[in-house]
C-alpha cells in the first residue's frame, strides 16, 4: 500500500506511521491494494471543498473522493482515490466523544477509506448498516492488536 500525505493544516501534525497503519488494515480487510493520498486540513480548508462538492456550506469531518466512479471506472494502477480530513474538526469530534485525537482520525481514515472501496451509507439503511459493521469490524480489529 504506497500512501500519499501532505498535511496543509496549522498546528497539530498527524503520524504517518498510524495513516499508513490504518489504511493497510482496511485494504486488507478487502483484500485489495493500491495507492492512495490522503489530505489533512484545518476547517476553513475543507469547507472550500465541501462547498464546491457538495454544496454544502459548513466544514466537515472527511471527505472521499474515489477515482473508480464517473468517467474513469478503472484507476490506473490501483490508485483508489483521495481522503481529506479536517484535523480542526477531528480534534473537536474526539473531545466532545471523550475518545484520543488518534482514535478519532481512526475512525475518519477508516470510514474514508471504505468509501473510496464502494461503501456507501447514503445510498440506503441497509448500506449504511453495512459500512457500519465494516467500521466497527476493522476498528475493533486494531483495538486488539
Amino acid at each position: 500500500m504506497k500512501v500519499w500525505l501532505n498535511q496543509r493544516q496549522r498546528g497539530r501534525r498527524v503520524s504517518k506511521k498510524l495513516v499508513t497503519s490504518v489504511l493497510r488494515r482496511v485494504f486488507e480487510s478487502e483484500n485489495r491494494d493500491g495507492e492512495i493520498s490522503i489530505l489533512f486540513l484545518d476547517d476553513n480548508g475543507i469547507l472550500k471543498l465541501n462547498r464546491k462538492y457538495r454544496g454544502i456550506e459548513r466544514p466537515t469531518d472527511v471527505l472521499s473522493f474515489a477515482l473508480n466512479q464517473g468517467d474513469f471506472p478503472d484507476p490506473q494502477p490501483e490508485m483508489w482515490g483521495d481522503i481529506v480530513i479536517s484535523v480542526e474538526t477531528a480534534a473537536r469530534q474526539a473531545v466532545e466523544a471523550g475518545d484520543s485525537f488518534e482514535d478519532e482520525i481512526t475512525r475518519l481514515l477508516v470510514h474514508g477509506a471504505l468509501h473510496l472501496l464502494g461503501y456507501d451509507h447514503e445510498r440506503s439503511k441497509k448500506d449504511a448498516a453495512r459500512m457500519r459493521r465494516m467500521e466497527w469490524k476493522i476498528i475493533s480489529s486494531m483495538e486488539k492488536d
